[in-house]
């Protein structure tokens, strides 16, 4: 038996099992986690920070819960189910159930968190639950992990309503019920829950419109949603919660049941695991899809500000590594046909004239061609069948990359590469890639690397992106930043892989006439209400090109719009330069002075909390975002094509305070104004498709 004075380390892990009741304080924390605790007593987890606390019935390690607390808002919910939160079909009876609590310290990557393992046995089947409680969080996260076997089908069809009968009989209301696995499981009091989930869609070379949402009211019958994010808001409060589902979006993941979140009277549970029985290892852990579960009270910013505070912790944002203005020359489809040793030394060159932070080698500078080469037939398969693939190059780079590197540091730019990872047999040779990646950041310093091409068509497909990824990020000792493609295929959606680095969101081009500003905004401000924009790239293109690409009567092609005017609307988010810069003509180079001046605030800039303002654009609306900082932060205010040269625009500014804005970049001018008593502020902007960035302070 572990004494009550060894549990007082950090580093010790501590065990207890089911068989005994133990009570103790908590382990012995850094003084950032003070407030977290993992505490069983008399059979009774609870699990808690200084803003929410969450009670389960042990049940020896198969945990029912009991309680939930907002601490914040005074606020609990007892919980009156009876069933355990995780049910995995056929699993059948808990057994040696176990609780481990360790501090984990905080990394360049990662805050510090208390983790507390829930291990449970059913029968031949072992799970695991690793709970995330970081101090100052109003949500408590849970990771799942696998290994042995189960005897179940873990399926579900969807059903049509139509064909149950009518309900007569109690009874009948179960019939059509799903038998999916279940990760979280919420017994609710009452009947009056309003709910709303959230779908959000990537592929987006074949869509533009990326969330969406669904509102209804709770009742007596099953009822199925889809979507990573599920508001539950109390009809007689203000008082909420939310289930954030970590996995792909509906259409990418895994051994989908065809629903996220199942809801009824006295019941809200999160479905859908990411493995099927025959995916589980027997004697190695796999790691399944998460879930995170919070408590929200008051307005709907705080509600949106509760699930953002989670967000933050799932990667440490770092200016010098975390934010950029990337230069990626594919944005004016000459593919690979150009890439070679002068052209990008020019483009270098360009980007440093320009302001441009990183430069960026998309598909052709490697040795190896690709599908998508404009030179030669290439293959995303059978890449390792030439150990020289992930080489530079020699016939465009007789030096390897080592002279645009050097050209890098002497003006400020920072050398990035395109990388696809090789697909063979649910890529098998993650090792392989990840020596490629390793390879070139230690001969070059490369650490920014932008992955496409990915298929996650199966679990080991999941689990060995995940291996080559962590492998990088071990070795360049969490330097490393992976711009992941969301453009096509079976990837990783905006609420997956969210600690290895930002989100390549959507190929645009004015050649193909899919570039519009307003549609590139609307994708952004639609997203940034529920995602952190500061963790997505955004496109800017050369709106010189191509003009005869849109009809001449097209008031909101992209030659409409100034150069400038385009780089704003990514100001939230991390700007993609979708260009070749050396093709610019000299008069785009006017916009010089307004990267630099945004590159001395966009960190401020993005350590605010960034949601959108104003109307959804459409290019002819008035909009916008805020970052929030406390009594202070940014407001970018935007007029798209438009007659009103003023406009109350909707913010999440407090009613009835009054506030100095000071013009940081745009047509906007210095002043105080008023917030009216529906959060609106009144601003004013001269012409049609212009902008201000006013840094605010709320003075009273």
């Amino acid at each position: 038996m572990i004494k009550p004075g060894n549990l007082f380390h950090i580093s010790l892990l501590i065990l207890f099992t089911g068989i005994f009741n133990y009570s103790y304080s908590r382990v012995r924390t850094p003084k950032e986690l003070n407030t977290c605790k993992a505490i069983l007593i008399n059979n009774v987890l609870t699990l808690e920070n200084d803003y929410l606390s969450r009670s389960y019935n042990w049940n020896n390690g198969d945990l029912i819960s009991t309680q939930l607390t907002d601490k914040k808002n005074k606020h609990s919910w007892l919980l009156n189910g009876n069933k355990p939160d995780c049910i995995l079909p056929g699993s059948g009876k808990a057994e040696s159930g176990s609780l481990h609590v360790e501090a984990v310290a905080a990394t360049s990557i990662a805050p510090a968190y208390l983790r507390a393992q829930v291990e449970v046995k059913f029968g031949s089947l072992f799970v695991r639950r690793v709970f995330r409680i970081y101090p100052e969080s109003p949500a408590i996260a849970c990771d799942f992990y696998l290994k042995g076997s189960v005897n179940e089908k873990w399926a579900s069809t969807n059903i049509n309503v139509g064909d149950l009968i009518n309900i007569e009989k109690i009874e009948a209301i179960a019939q059509g019920k799903a038998n999916a696995p279940v990760i979280e499981n919420l017994s609710l009091p009452g009947k009056h829950w309003r709910l709303n989930s959230v779908e959000f869609f990537d592929v987006t070379d074949r869509r533009n419109n990326l969330v969406q949402e669904y509102r209804q009211l709770l009742y007596n019958g099953e009822s199925r949603m889809k979507g990573n994010l599920l508001f539950i808001n109390d009809v007689l409060s203000d008082k909420g919660i939310f289930i954030l589902k970590e996995s792909p979006t509906a259409e990418a993941q895994l051994a989908y049941p065809g629903f996220d979140f199942l809801a009824r009277w006295g019941n809200i549970q999160a479905a859908g695991i990411g493995v099927l029985p025959s995916d589980i290892p027997k004697n190695e852990w796999v790691r399944c899809y998460g879930f995170v579960t919070g408590v929200t009270a008051g307005s709907t910013l705080d509600r949106l500000s509760a699930l953002r505070s989670y967000q933050k912790n799932l990667r440490t944002h770092l200016p010098g590594r975390d934010d950029m203005i990337l230069l990626n020359t594919w944005g004016d489809r000459s593919q690979d046909k150009k890439i070679g040793l002068d052209f990008s030394l020019n483009e270098i060159r360009a980007a440093h004239k320009l302001g441009i932070t990183h430069f960026q080698l998309d598909d052709g500078w490697q040795t190896g061609r690709s599908a998508a080469s404009a030179l030669s037939k290439g293959s995303f398969e059978g890449i390792w069948k030439r150990r020289d693939y992930w080489l530079p190059d020699i016939k465009k780079f007789p030096d390897g990359l080592s002279p645009l590197v050097n050209l890098g540091k002497k003006l400020g730019i920072e050398i990035c590469v395109w990388f696809n990872p090789s697909q063979d047999s649910s890529y098998v040779h993650w090792q392989d890639d990840a020596g490629a990646l390793i390879s070139l950041y230690n001969k070059y310093g490369i650490r920014t690397f932008k992955i496409d091409g990915v298929q996650v068509m199966d679990k080991q497909s999941d689990i060995n992106i995940r291996k080559m990824l962590d492998s990088v990020m071990k070795v360049t000792n969490n330097e490393a930043v992976f711009n992941l493609d969301v453009t096509a295929g079976k990837r990783y959606g905006y609420h997956y892989f969210n600690e290895y680095g930002n989100i390549f969101l959507e190929n645009r081009y004015t050649d193909f006439g899919s570039y519009y500003p307003s549609w590139t905004l609307r994708n952004l401000w639609m997203l940034s209400r529920y995602v952190p924009p500061q963790n997505l790239q955004i496109e800017f293109l050369n709106n010189f090109r191509n003009t005869d690409k849109y009809a001449k009567d097209d008031l909101l092609a992209p030659s409409t719009v100034s150069f400038g005017y385009e780089f704003a609307l990514t100001m939230m988010a991390q700007p993609l330069a979708w260009m070749e810069a050396s093709g610019l003509p000299e008069k785009a180079y006017s916009i010089t002075p307004t990267l630099k001046k945004y590159r001395d605030i966009q960190s401020k800039l993005h350590s605010g909390q960034i949601f959108p303002i104003g109307e959804e654009p459409s290019g002819t609306s008035w909009t916008g975002f805020q970052s929030i900082l406390g009594n202070q932060g940014y407001l970018l205010v935007i007029r798209e094509r438009n007659a009103q040269a003023t406009c109350a625009v909707q913010t999440w500014l407090p009613a009835g305070k009054k506030i100095r804005l000071q013009t940081e970049l745009g047509q906007g001018k210095n002043t105080t104004a008023n917030v009216d008593k529906e959060g609106r502020v009144t601003f004013s902007l001269p012409a049609n498709n212009s902008y201000a960035l006013y840094h605010y302070q709320i003075i009273e």
